[in-house]
C-alpha cells in the first residue's frame, strides 16, 4: 500500500547518469546489492496517500537523487538536505526501517511527496529526466555564483553530460557563453546546435590568456 505521506507513480522515462554505471560496478564501495539503479525519473502520479497534498492522480512528476534525509540537522533546516549525515539516496540506500530503496529502472515506484517535482506539461518528459540530475548540478552552481543575470560571459570547459545542460541554461539566462574543448572538430556542433557564442581550443595559449569571464564551469 502506498504510504501517506508517499505518491506512487508508472514510471515513463529514467535517464542513464554515470555514476548508475560506478553504482552497478561498487566503483565507489559502498552499492548495496539486489540494486535497481537510475536516479532521473519521470513518470504519471497512479496514486497518493492521505496526508499527501501537493500532487493528484495523473500529475506528471520527476524524482532526483534524494530519497530521504532527517529533517532536523542543521543542513537540513537550511533546505541542504543533500547535505544531511542521515540523507538516504533514491536507490541502493536504506530506510530507517532497514528497508532498501530502489530506484527508477522500473515500472513503478513510490516517493515521499517532498522528494517528487511536478513536471509542467509544456516539458517533454524524456527531456525532463535528465534535468533531475545534471540539470540540477549546473543550474546550481549558476545560481549559486551569481551568473543568472543578463550580460554575464561564462566559460564552459568541455561538453559532456553535464556541461552540454550549462550551455543552455546560460544562454536561456541571458549570459554569453564560450566553451572552451581541446577539439576543433567539435565548434560547429556546440556552436550551432547549443548556441554558443564562441569556441576556444584550450591549446591555443595566446587565446586563453586574452579570453575573460565572469565564470567558468
Amino acid at each position: 500500500n502506498t504510504g501517506k505521506d508517499d505518491v506512487a507513480f508508472k514510471v515513463l522515462f529514467c535517464g542513464i547518469c554515470h555514476s548508475d554505471l560506478h553504482s552497478i560496478k561498487n566503483e565507489w564501495g559502498m552499492s548495496r546489492y539486489p540494486m535497481v539503479p537510475g536516479h532521473e525519473i519521470v513518470g504519471i502520479v497512479t496514486e497518493v496517500g492521505n496526508k499527501v497534498t501537493k500532487f493528484k492522480v495523473g500529475d506528471k512528476v520527476g524524482v532526483g537523487c534524494l530519497g530521504g534525509a532527517c529533517h532536523s540537522c542543521d543542513n537540513c533546516n537550511k533546505s541542504l538536505e543533500n547535505y544531511c549525515p542521515k540523507m538516504i539516496f533514491t536507490y541502493g540506500g536504506l530506510y530507517y526501517d532497514g528497508t532498501m530503496t530502489y530506484g527508477g529502472y522500473s515500472d513503478s515506484m513510490d516517493a515521499n511527496e517532498h522528494y517528487v517535482v511536478l513536471i509542467p506539461n509544456n516539458l517533454p518528459l524524456d527531456a525532463s529526466a535528465p534535468l533531475l540530475c545534471a540539470g540540477i548540478i549546473v543550474y546550481s552552481q549558476l545560481k549559486y555564483y551569481g551568473l543568472s543575470e543578463p550580460g554575464m560571459h561564462v566559460g564552459v570547459v568541455g561538453l559532456g553530460g553535464l556541461w552540454h545542460v550549462a550551455v543552455k541554461f546560460a544562454k536561456a539566462f541571458g549570459a554569453k557563453v564560450t566553451v572552451i574543448s581541446t577539439s576543433l572538430a567539435k565548434k560547429k556542433e556546440e556552436t550551432e546546435h547549443l548556441g554558443a557564442n564562441s569556441f576556444l581550443v584550450s591549446r591555443d595559449q595566446e587565446q586563453m590568456q586574452v579570453m575573460k569571464y565572469d565564470h567558468i564551469e
